[in-house]
């Protein structure tokens, strides 16, 4: 027999489903989910199928791999080209285009290009390979920067000097801000579990006091998003923005103390390039000065041609909730899972993927 657990039960599914078709009945409300994992929670669960119409969800830029500027991946491929040079990277950023290349294509070519699963690993690397530098790529939210940080200390305690971390962390709050000054209507927000398992609730404080829209902190089960969607819904019709946290079981008021120390001791804000928003100011990390002798961008020079998006993919304006992926002139055709045409499509937790994925376009 297959185990269900309490956060998956059908008839609560069912009911919270109901509850929120009855609750927003003849409204129309749109509700952004920032969260890659979201995304592609609500698509595999079918959760859209349960909501009323009036009701739209559209997807934010939470997905890492997706936000993550072209240039970057330009820099990452001249720095992989280099002699001596060893690249370590999760696996969604190998096919993620850049201007004229992907890292998946370097390696092929013969640059030294591994997979890791962690910063650490890429550490160790270091450690076996002296004489060879080891660059780790660093992106990623609030939920893995503080790994990537314990990851310099110990390179700096344990003096290896060949290991470097190329930085494109980001924070979410900027990002949030920068969509509610935008075009795209958002009545609220549902913010992700596990960047809040570090930071804690109270990060999204200013944008309902600036901007009166409702944040609801949501695990990722079918019953955990349906609540945060009524809990948010109930918020929006009363016309009482606040954050509220529906993930208590695993979001403390206060986050994770220590790797908020960690984050704020290796690294330090600093504007950066989101794709689809542009340059947002403070919402990035760049490594701090006084571990600048890991940060790759600082030690290593590498030329880098001017950047340019893949033609004609729209990822962009799907990160911003602007359109949906089927609006893409690529989508599906030529651009899938196999062979991407931008980086929504690449990555596990990207908005296209998980449209392509279950079927939205066959619909």
């Amino acid at each position: 027999m297959k185990y269900v657990s309490e956060f998956q039960d059908r008839n609560a599914v069912q009911y919270l489903a109901a509850s929120i078709r009855e609750r927003v009945a003849g409204k129309d409300l749109t509700i952004m989910e920032v969260c890659g994992t979201h995304t592609m929670a609500i698509a595999r669960s079918g959760l859209r199928e349960l909501l009323p119409d009036q009701l739209t969800l559209i997807s934010g830029p939470g997905c890492p791999v997706c936000v993550t500027d072209v240039s970057y991946i330009d820099r990452a491929i001249a720095l992989s080209r280099m002699h001596g040079t060893v690249i370590a990277t999760f696996g969604d950023l190998m096919r993620v285009p850049g201007s004229d290349s992907t890292l998946e294509k370097e390696r092929a070519n013969g640059a030294d290009i591994r997979i890791v699963t962690s910063a650490m690993d890429a550490l160790f690397m270091a450690g076996q390979k002296a004489g060879q530098r080891v660059i780790f790529l660093g992106i990623g939210f609030e939920t893995t920067i503080p790994t990537v940080g314990v990851v310099i200390q110990s390179a700096k305690s344990r003096h290896i000097r060949n290991f470097y971390v190329l930085s494109s962390h980001k924070i979410m709050p900027p990002a949030m801000k920068a969509l509610c000054e935008g075009d795209v209507r958002i009545d609220g927000f549902l913010c992700p579990g596990h960047v809040s398992t570090i930071t804690g609730p109270a990060i999204y404080d200013d944008i309902v006091k600036q901007y009166g829209k409702g944040c609801v902190v949501t695990g990722f089960e079918p019953t955990d998003i349906l609540s945060g969607i009524l809990m948010l819904s109930k918020q929006i019709l009363a016309k009482t923005p606040a954050v509220e946290n529906q993930y208590k079981r695993a979001v403390l008021p206060d986050g994770n103390p220590r790797a908020k120390e960690v984050m704020d001791e290796v690294f330090e804000s600093c504007d950066t390039p989101w794709r689809g928003l542009g340059t947002i100011p403070a919402s990035g990390l760049k490594i701090r000065d006084a571990y600048a002798s890991w940060d790759a961008s600082v030690q290593i020079a590498v030329p880098v041609k001017e950047s340019r998006e893949p033609h004609g993919c729209r990822c962009g304006d799907v990160l911003t909730g602007r359109i949906q992926p089927e609006a893409c002139p690529l989508f599906g055709n030529p651009c899938t899972p196999d062979y991407p045409a931008g980086a929504c499509m690449v990555s596990s937790e990207g908005t296209c993927a998980a449209h392509y994925k279950y079927g939205f376009h066959r619909k």
